[in-house]
Parts: structure tokens; sequence; C-alpha cells
């Protein structure tokens, strides 16, 4: 043919659509470039990492119409949505609604996110393993109840907050700064506080494929929440995470599965909410057994970044049979752990600085995933909080946590910082 070859799986490759532009929406488009039936992918808004594997597409990931519009135009296959506040937008219902595949929760449904009051009144009503909580709008009254209750107290926002409207109020002080932010600065936005007995033991996160009351559930793993060493400091949106769990026996993830994940997806399918995407369950090992402490309705971060590098299967099959309401054969994952850490912007999760230029990228022998990158003229800066991901796979804990410390070395950015003992409670 004179040279000229025809790919015909290029041809009628896939084109899909990734909406969002941090470490896990590059996660998601890293395991969509490995899929053999996906030829073109585009993000929006993307960052310079995803650059390197897929189209930037300068749209916000809550600007709905656009991205409909978008998707319409450029004839997209199907859109995978990472960020909670797109779901929460109510893209899936448009994109649906355009006769558009998705993978992602309606807008209702998404409530098991971003409202708590709702995911415990749920778990509540269907038994599903939680703290004791109560609710309030009001100052006083929410002051009141705090008062009269041992302390630590755990104090929610009834919203969305990027991961950070949670806090653990030690004394009174605390927990009245923490209340009179949430209820009368208004820090998130309008809402409720919804308040909880606190709970004693370690994390853990449960990811799931979810598709009604079909439920695939995806490696365990474990993230780090506060912002220093010996978890110290401010939460965060997570400054890293690690697969191999050595806390967690499998009656454990037993009933975490059959107790928590798939009794929460028939819950969801008996209020008239069926899940379709990821449902994230936020748990922990107490003396009583596992409880949930939150869900999210969307993959995690940076739980994400640990946990697909592990699929051995096509993750577009995947993510096509839940977005057409078909059932998935069951993922195969890789025998081996993973271990990740994130490096941030100093300040962060308070007040930091952007533009900063990184080095040595290119010398890294580990999966770098970006969380808040730009690029220009060549080169890449941070433009985040939480700006690299550094994610390293090994036989055990030990190998994959020796490798990525040191390949985090190689990186050079004069306002960068990260926590030195990720997994430490699996070396304690």
């Amino acid at each position: 043919m004179g040279g000229l070859e025809i790919n015909l799986e290029n041809c009628l490759g896939k084109t899909v659509l990734v909406v969002g532009g941090g470490g896990r929406e590059h996660a998601i488009v890293d395991a969509l470039s490995r899929s053999p039936r996906v030829s073109k992918i585009y993000c929006a808004p993307g960052n310079a990492g995803i650059g390197s594997q897929a189209f930037n597409v300068p749209l916000k990931d809550t600007d709905v119409e656009g991205l409909k519009a978008f998707a319409l135009e450029n004839q997209v296959d199907l859109t995978v949505v990472g960020p909670e506040a797109a779901l929460a937008a109510g893209i899936a219902d448009a994109f649906r609604a355009a006769g558009l595949a998705v993978f992602g929760h309606t807008q209702a449904a998404t409530a098991i996110e971003s409202s708590k009051e709702f995911a415990k009144k749920l778990m509540d009503k269907y038994g599903i393993p939680t703290a004791a909580y109560r609710s309030f709008s009001d100052f006083e009254e929410a002051l009141a109840y705090v008062s009269s209750r041992p302390f630590p107290a755990v104090l929610k926002y009834d919203g969305l907050a990027a991961g950070k409207g949670v806090v653990i109020a030690q004394d009174l002080d605390e927990a009245r700064k923490a209340l009179a932010d949430m209820l009368l600065d208004h820090s998130f936005g309008e809402g409720r506080v919804v308040v909880e007995d606190f709970l004693s033991g370690p994390e853990f996160s449960f990811l799931c494929f979810v598709d009604g009351s079909r439920v695939y559930p995806m490696p365990l793993s474990q993230d780090h929440k506060r912002a220093f060493d010996g978890d110290k400091g401010p939460n965060t949106g997570g400054m890293g995470a690690y697969t191999g769990l050595p806390f967690i026996t499998e009656e454990d993830r037993k009933f975490a599965l059959e107790e928590i994940m798939c009794k929460t997806a028939s819950a969801m399918v008996a209020e008239g909410l069926p899940l379709s995407g990821v449902l994230y369950g936020g748990l922990i090992k107490t003396s009583q057994g596992i409880k949930v402490i939150e869900f999210n309705a969307r993959f995690g971060d940076p739980e994400t970044e640990v946990v697909l590098p592990l699929l051995k299967s096509d993750i577009y099959d995947i993510f096509e049979a839940v977005a057409t309401a078909c059932p998935v054969e069951e993922p195969v994952w890789e025998n081996a752990v993973t271990l990740g850490v994130v490096l941030a912007s100093k300040g962060y999760p308070g007040h930091y600085e952007k533009g900063f230029d990184i080095q040595g990228l290119d010398r890294v022998d580990a999966q770098v995933y970006h969380m808040g990158t730009a690029v220009r003229d060549g080169q890449v800066f941070t433009s985040g909080g939480r700006v690299l991901m550094v994610v390293s796979g090994g036989k055990d804990l030990a190998e994959a946590r020796a490798k990525v410390y040191r390949e985090v070395e190689k990186i050079q950015c004069e306002n960068l910082f990260y926590r030195k003992d990720i997994a430490h409670i699996a070396f304690e």
C-alpha cells in the first residue's frame, strides 16, 4: 500500500472525555491510555502531566453546558467524571439527557457525598454501621450540644468542602472556633453541621465500581489526611496513600463489602437513587467492628493513584459497562502493593504561593501523577496546593516505600514539602 498502513484499531477506537484536572484524573487518564479500545482522550481542564497522555481542554469541570457541547461536537463515546463538584452540578443528568454515555452518578444520588446529613439518615434507616450523630443549623444549639458531650468531637460541614470540612475538636475552644467558622462565617457556604461521636481505630478507604445493586470492589487503601509526619497538623485532601493494609483481615474485608458497600448500594436503589459510578467508603476499624466515617460519590484522591495502577483489566470496559447499565466482568488486580507520596506547596492546606519551577521530573523512575501543575515554555510549574504524587509498586510495602522515597528525592523545587512517614502504621 505504498507504505501507508491503516490502523483499524485506531480508526475504530473510542474517544473518551475525562472531567477534572488533578492527580485522580491523571491516574484515570493513565489507566485509559493502556486500553487497546481507546484511541483518543480529552481531559477538561487537565494539567501539565495529563497533557502528555491526553488533549487538555480549557473548560472548568463544573461548566456542564460547555462540557456537553464539547462532547457532542467531538463525538465523545464516553465521559468519565472525576470531581464531586461536577457530579453535584448535575453533569451526569445533563449528559444522559443529551444521549451521551457517562460514568458518574446523578445529581440526586451524589447526595450521599454532598450531604453528610443525607448519608447519616440513610445509614440509620438501613442499619449500616456508623457513629451516632445530630445535625444543627444554629450555632448556639450546636455549641450547647457539643459542650454536653465528651471530647474529642467530630464536626462536619454538611456539604462539599474539598476534603477540608471536617474538624476533630479536642476541646471546647477548638469546637467553638470550628462551629463559628461553619455556621456563622459560612466558610464553606450556607449549610448545616453534623456533630458525630468520635470513633477510634485505623481508617481505610474502600472504593467500588457500582451500578445499581452490582458492586465490584477495588483493592483497599489508606490515605494520610494530616499535613505533617506523625499525623500532625491540619487536615488536607490527602498527603499520600498505600495499598496492602496489614491491619485488615479477609474477614474484615468481607464484612465491609457485604454489610457496608453492598448494603449501601442496595439502599440507594431502594430510595430510588441508584448509583452509577464509584462509591467510596471512608471506613474505620473500631473495637466494636468496622463502621462508616463518610461516603464519597467518586474516586478518592489520592487513593485512585495507588489503586488504579494495580488494575489488569481494561478500565474502558468497566467504565462502559457501568455507564450503560451492563454487567461488568469481575475486574482483575495485580498481586502487588503500591505506595504514593504527595508533594505539596509549602503552606498547604492554608495559604500558599504558586509558580515555582519543578526540576528533575525526567529523572524519576516511578509513576508521577500531576495534581496541581501548569506548563509554560516547556517548563513545569506549581499551580495548586497538592502538586505531584510519586507512586511505586513492589512485592511488599517495604520495597515500594524505599523506592518511592528514593525517587521523590530526585525532584527539585524550593516550595514543596512532603510527609516522610507514609504507611507508618504498617511498620509500627
